[in-house]
């Protein structure tokens, strides 16, 4: 499955070019950009699963900081301020990693 299976091509790119600026990125606002704020529970965990690189059932800093290059290769990687700040949005526990309900409880709320 693909990022395009879920979302819209042309909401995943106008969420992109949003944030092309350093430091300009913000998670909830790229999920309502891109439309995965409304979609299903479901939708959401199949996006992380695509998301999740290393299919460790997390995604961890490394996989955050080339988030974007997920949605749109060649996208700019994230600064390392975005990346911890992206982090510390979802990372409920606070082990270091989100897992598929803390992505999901991020994107949806």
């Amino acid at each position: 499955m693909s990022l395009c299976g879920v979302l819209s091509a042309d909401a995943i790119e106008n969420a992109v070019k949003d944030c092309q600026a350093p430091e300009s990125f913000s998670c909830k606002k790229f999920f309502q950009l891109c439309g995965l704020s409304q979609k299903s529970p479901k939708e959401v965990k199949d996006v992380f699963r695509i998301l999740d690189d290393d299919h460790s059932g997390f995604i961890e800093e490394a996989e955050l900081k080339f988030f974007l290059q997920r949605f749109v290769p060649g996208a700019r990687v994230l600064t390392e301020k975005e990346t911890k700040t992206f982090l510390s949005a979802a990372d409920d526990d606070n082990d270091g990693k989100i897992g598929i309900e803390e992505f999901q409880t991020l994107v949806l709320s």
